[in-house]
Formats: C-alpha cells, structure tokens, sequence
C-alpha cells in the first residue's frame, strides 16, 4: 500500500522532471538573429531621410510612401506631414527606421509615446 502511494507521487515528479529537461535543451539551443545595422551612409546627407534634408513642400509624397501601408491613413499621414513639416525628414519605408532621424524619432506626445509614424 505505502508502495502504490510513493509510485502515485514519484511519476508525477519524474515527468515533470522530463518535460523540465527536454525545454531546456531545446530553448539553450535557440540563437539570437543578430540586430539589423544601420546602413552605411558615405559623406553626403541622404536626401530626405536625414535631418533637415527635405524641402517643405517635399513632405506630402514622402509621407504618403511612410502612410501606404497603414488602416489607419488619416492619423499617419497628419502625424507624418506635421513631423516632416518641424524636423523636415522622414524616415524611409513604412514602418521603423526612426535612427535615420532623431528628430522624428524623439517627438513623444504627452504620455511618452512616440508622435510621429
């Protein structure tokens, strides 16, 4: 009887032991992707990506290219336009790349989080 009830106790036990040890020589496994680098800018200012490099005028076609993939159009393009209208740059693509310009990238709203798109 005392036999049955240390059997009912140490399975338990021994599985989870088991499951224990197969999770963690499956996750110790696992390698990180290393982190995507900036890409590699020569001596000129790339044209409406940095800071200051856009025109004015420039930021509605720019924003539009940021906006395209968005279901909320009508926020990011407004955010967009009055980002690039005060740092006059937009990052490239649709979505990240902020490091491309700081400005953009450090506008915060009142709560901390980011303003521009």
């Amino acid at each position: 009887m005392a036999a049955k009830k240390l059997c009912i106790v140490i399975f338990p036990l021994v599985i989870m032991f088991l499951l224990l040890q197969d999770n963690f020589a499956t996750s110790s496994s696992i390698t990180e992707a290393p982190s995507p680098q900036p890409h590699s800018q020569s001596n000129h200012t790339m044209y409406g990506i940095t800071e200051g490099s856009l025109q004015p005028q420039e930021c509605g076609p720019r924003c539009s290219e940021r906006c395209s993939n968005t279901q909320y159009k009508k926020p990011c393009l407004f955010f967009c336009n009055k980002c690039c209208a005060k740092c006059l740059c937009v990052p490239p693509g649709t979505y990240g790349n902020k490091q491309f310009c700081p400005c953009y990238n450090n506008w915060k709203t009142k709560r901390g989080g980011p303003k521009c798109p």
